[in-house]
């Protein structure tokens, strides 16, 4: 640690040390890149480690087949992680994510592991607890924190706890939310030895969190993967859904002091494992309740996905407006997680119309933006998918090559794979073409991790004077980055970036982070903002001009 704690230091002093020479020099030749994410024992400007960090989501089951079975697995998850991100800051060629999250890896009937069998155990589809360890030892030497799905809120109906519950005087009765009488409202499924509630299936009962027995299992399921298996932290599954408070099934009074309990405990285990809680489809505020700093640590934020969606789609970014400045008000600063879409919904590229410059601009709204990024496997080649039945169609095999069956397996794969995947939609052809999808991913991504602003740095939305263009200003403590984006398909020169007031003092020079030409320098208004700026000429369609302002002497 003491070895880390130095590099971490010496980066920000050098770093620090060089903006004071371009700033005495008095130009603003190239942007200085601050406190890099490379070996940094805690978050950037006192945050947690989470901000300094963009994760990735990953279908075992769809990532990559190690041994020919057409099933993902555990050793195939390592075979890639180079890709994702190979541990040297100095390469370009890999993703540069820093965080993944696993889908569930447990035993579970179905194919989508929502139905846990065992809570202490590794689907032996993916491989075995000793391939998992391994997984995370690897993952650490690359610089990559891993977390887990934690399918707290129900099992399958077949795992052993309840079918033990069935008998009236197991002890495991009272572990589901039984009944002898038919209830009133959904959910309810009847069975030989009365009624149990199952929320989303018949196959999934929900546990009975009011009962002791089930909560203390549950923090000892939660301590055996944080102290034996080396997680980071978990994702929460259908976390809203806890504890039923009779017709009320979701975010009741009594999941909000669940969490308060649960925190304390994982916590004592590790204070720095992370939990992110999945509060599907609910508004801003209500997910965060869970983030005040006595819950969870953070929750998806579904209002903000849906509106980078909408305004790239659509070329306004009123949506992205709008919602943010909600959300910056309601949470914590940076205690949500921000994404475009995930396993339960549509692809990105199919809400986007399969428009690979919409997928751009959509990118550059998620990598800038405030929070914690969250990027859906496939999303950064621009994998489609249309939710239906069964979901598989939005969690087919990653599109790895041009090769048969997209490089995925030398099997059967367990889905078929996008046809597309042979139209060079794949890694290994995207990874040649600079104006790819994957291309602009990795630059956002290495951008992001090399610059607090973009990480950790408040968010403050400027006016463009344009429907189309989204602007905001991200200030951490020791770096100022401008933003703007392009939403429309042509190119925009009738826009002027105007800040009534925020937190500029002095002169500042403008270097281009990402964006052609270079940039004007911003004038300071007596208010510490800006008035019509306008740092290049025009946008073009679908651009994205990231710069940073350098205080000058």
């Amino acid at each position: 640690m003491m070895t880390k704690m130095k590099r971490y230091l010496c980066s920000v002093n050098l770093a620090l040390l060089l903006l004071v020479f371009l700033s005495a020099c008095g130009r603003s030749a190239t942007p200085v890149p601050i406190a890099p994410i490379a070996g940094l024992p805690t978050g950037a400007d006192g945050y947690p480690w989470w901000n300094d960090t963009v994760f990735y989501e990953i279908f075992v089951r769809s990532f990559y087949d190690s041994n020919g079975d057409g099933i993902g697995d555990l050793n195939g998850v390592i075979a890639k992680l180079d890709y994702l991100n190979d541990g040297d800051p100095a390469t370009t060629t890999d993703l540069g994510v820093t965080g993944i999250w696993l889908m569930p890896i447990h035993p579970a009937v179905h194919y989508h592991g929502y139905d846990v069998t065992d809570y202490y155990d590794v689907n032996p589809d993916y491989g075995t607890k000793d391939d998992f360890k391994r997984l995370v030892d690897e993952a650490h030497k690359r610089g990559i924190r891993v977390i887990i799905d934690f399918v707290m809120n129900h099992t399958s109906d077949q795992h052993p706890w309840f079918i033990q519950s069935k008998d009236r005087n197991s002890k495991y009765r009272d572990w589901y939310v039984w009944s002898d009488a038919e209830p009133r409202g959904g959910g309810w499924r009847q069975a030989a030895d009365g009624y149990y509630y199952g929320i989303f299936e018949e196959y999934m009962p929900d546990l009975n969190y009011r009962s002791p027995d089930v909560s203390a299992e549950m923090e000892t399921v939660a301590r055996f993967w944080l102290q034996d298996m080396g997680v980071d932290g978990f994702r929460v599954d259908a976390a809203k859904h806890l504890v039923e408070e009779g017709a009320v099934t979701s975010n009741s009074d009594s999941t909000h002091v669940w969490f308060k309990l649960f925190r304390t405990f994982y916590k004592g285990v590790d204070p720095e494992a992370v939990t992110v809680g999945e509060m599907f489809g609910d508004p801003s505020p209500v997910a965060a309740k869970y983030t005040q700093g006595d819950e969870l640590d953070l929750g998806f934020d579904f209002a903000l996905a849906q509106a980078f969606i909408v305004s790239a789609r659509t070329g306004k970014a009123d949506g992205v407006i709008q919602t943010m400045s909600v959300d910056l008000k309601i949470f914590k600063p940076g205690q949500f997680a921000t994404f475009l879409s995930n396993h339960d919904q549509s692809r990105a590229m199919s809400q986007l119309a399969a428009n690979t410059d919409k997928a751009k601009a959509a990118a550059a709204l998620l990598l800038t933006a405030p929070g914690v990024p969250f990027i859906y496997y496939g999303e950064e080649i621009g994998m489609t998918g249309v939710k239906r039945e069964g979901d598989q169609e939005v969690r087919t095999p990653m599109q790895w090559s041009g090769e048969d069956n997209g490089g995925f397996t030398t099997g059967m794969p367990w889905f078929p794979v996008n046809a597309d995947y042979a139209e060079r939609k794949n890694v290994a052809d995207e990874s040649g073409d600079a104006n790819s999808v994957l291309s602009s991913y990795r630059t956002l991504i290495r951008l992001r991790n090399d610059h607090a602003a973009l990480r950790v740095g408040d968010s403050i939305i400027v006016d463009s004077g344009n429907d189309a263009v989204f602007a905001q200003l991200r200030v951490s403590k020791n770096e100022v980055v401008l933003v703007v984006v392009n939403l429309s398909g042509e190119e925009v020169s009738e826009f002027a970036l105007t800040l009534a007031s925020g937190p500029l003092s002095g002169i500042y020079g403008a270097a281009s982070m990402l964006g052609k030409g270079g940039p004007s320098n911003p004038v300071v208004n007596a208010q510490g903002g800006f008035d019509d700026y306008k740092p290049v000429s025009s946008l073009p369609a679908f651009g994205s001009l990231i710069i940073q302002l350098q205080p000058q002497k």
